[in-house]
């Protein structure tokens, strides 16, 4: 109950001083207050820049992916484990609570000091993976910089802001690598030479984009199967910043900047697949890779985001595995960067919303693949392998999605597909944005948790540009 004293003074104030809320008081700072910084975690040594290229050196003298003694041709596939099935699920709690204001549960809350390293071989090999994506980002997003002008960037639609965010998520990046070298200790991956697939600051920006999918993606695909939840946290925190990335670069290439109502993710080999391609040479001992390089699948009409008419193309890519836009063959009539009917631009934006979509239900999307056995990767050091059968389908990976179409006219190493008309929820189509594609040799089913029992089925691999 408020006092009858307290009521008066209140009043009295409200009398004394009427004009203040009329007329309010800006208080403006009389001293400026200083203090040392901090001490902060030092950053591990970089290269901005570093040399570019094929790979010309002597043949490798260590070939193939980081193996040991392999105790089986596959993982099996189990059944559900029962206690999973068994919670209630009813919005009631049913164990003691630990402590005031905690449910019973979780995993690393019993209070014990978290310790941010690795702790199993599957840790050590994922987050090298990721320092290897952090690396590649790191060199590629000052490359760009470095090697086209700024009337190049500015003739692109893109500004000294928008060159200034790319020099600051290169930044990012040697966080990124900081973190990641940390937890892994003395014989993390260091930085590498790579090659990029580009000409221009069109097809620069499509690769970022591209590039970043795959980063992203292949760390959502192993976060949640990680030993150390403390080095999982870490991962999650960075990689949440790579997301921004991904989708910034879709904003520079003129695409809708996030046309899925979930990103996907790949499993590990997927994701060294795409990558180790663009890495030229690495150092002597660089710490190698477990994962498995997957042939290289060739989109022949991928679509193109820098025509009005994305969909309709023919052999306008300048690699495979990523399929990164040409704009060599592209007409002025036929670009969508200045376009003048404002329906058909496709310039950076915050957002473009195309007129003639990228791709659609019912498309004929033609493929060519290459036989495994192919050198790839730093030094052409991996060899390319798969034991899959026979081609028989595509398989759409995308959101929470994996849609299979059959393989059509095969001949030898090319056939073509229609791309399915299939939802993740009502009012969602599953195939959209920058997602992935692969061929295989059975339409097995798999979910985002078990996305990998997919790999001994898969016989090559590319990104998609669906939207």
């Amino acid at each position: 109950m408020v006092s009858s004293a307290a009521v008066v003074s209140a009043s009295i104030l409200a009398f004394a001083v009427p004009q203040s809320l009329a007329h309010p008081f800006v208080s403006e700072a009389a001293t400026t207050v200083s203090s040392a910084a901090s001490t902060t975690e030092p950053v591990v040594p970089v290269t901005n820049v570093t040399s570019h290229g094929s790979y010309t050196g002597p043949p490798a003298t260590t070939t193939g992916a980081l193996s040991t003694e392999v105790t089986a041709s596959s993982v099996p596939a189990l059944p559900a484990e029962q206690y999973k099935l068994q919670y209630p699920a009813d919005g009631k709690l049913h164990k003691p609570q630990p402590a005031p204001y905690t449910p019973a549960g979780g995993l690393g809350t019993n209070g014990s000091e978290p310790v941010y390293r690795v702790i199993s071989d599957f840790d050590y090999e994922s987050i090298s993976l990721a320092l290897y994506q952090e690396w590649i980002e790191l060199d590629l997003f000052h490359w760009g910089l470095a090697t086209f002008s700024d009337e190049d960037f500015e003739a692109a639609g893109l500004t000294a802001e928008d060159r200034f965010l790319l020099e600051f998520m290169a930044d990012q990046e040697v966080g990124h690598a900081t973190a990641l070298t940390n937890m892994l200790g003395p014989q993390a991956p260091v930085q590498c030479t790579y090659n990029y697939p580009v000409s221009n600051v069109r097809e620069y920006i499509d690769f970022n984009q591209k590039l970043t999918r795959w980063g992203e993606s292949g760390v959502y695909g192993f976060l949640n199967h990680l030993d150390s939840r403390e080095t999982a946290q870490i991962l999650l925190q960075s990689i949440s910043t790579e997301a921004r990335q991904q989708m910034i670069f879709r904003q520079f290439d003129g695409l809708f900047p996030m046309p899925v109502w979930f990103e996907v993710g790949i499993p590990q080999s997927w994701a060294w697949t795409l990558l180790a391609p663009y890495i030229s040479s690495c150092p002597e001992n660089q710490t190698r890779l477990i994962w498995q390089n997957f042939p290289a699948l060739s989109i022949l009409n991928q679509p193109n985001p820098a025509r009005i008419n994305g969909s309709d193309v023919w052999n306008e890519t300048t690699d495979s595995y990523a399929n990164t836009l040409n704009t060599s063959s592209i007409s002025p009539g036929e670009g969508c960067l200045n376009a003048t009917d404002k329906s058909q631009d496709c310039g950076p934006a915050i957002t473009q919303n195309r007129t003639n979509p990228l791709s659609y239900a019912g498309r004929q999307v033609f493929l060519q693949w290459e036989e495994p056995g192919n050198c790839i990767g730093p030094n052409d050091s991996y060899v390319t392998s798969t034991s899959a059968g026979a081609p028989k389908f595509a398989a759409w990976v995308s959101q929470l999605n994996v849609t299979y179409s059959p393989l059509l006219n095969i001949s030898g190493n090319t056939a073509y597909t229609i791309q399915p008309n299939s939802s993740t929820y009502e009012g969602d189509p599953a195939i959209n944005g920058t997602m992935f594609l692969a061929i295989t040799d059975d339409d097995l089913y798999v979910t985002p948790f078990n996305l990998t029992q997919i790999n001994p089925h898969v016989n090559a691999l590319a990104i998609y540009q669906a939207g």
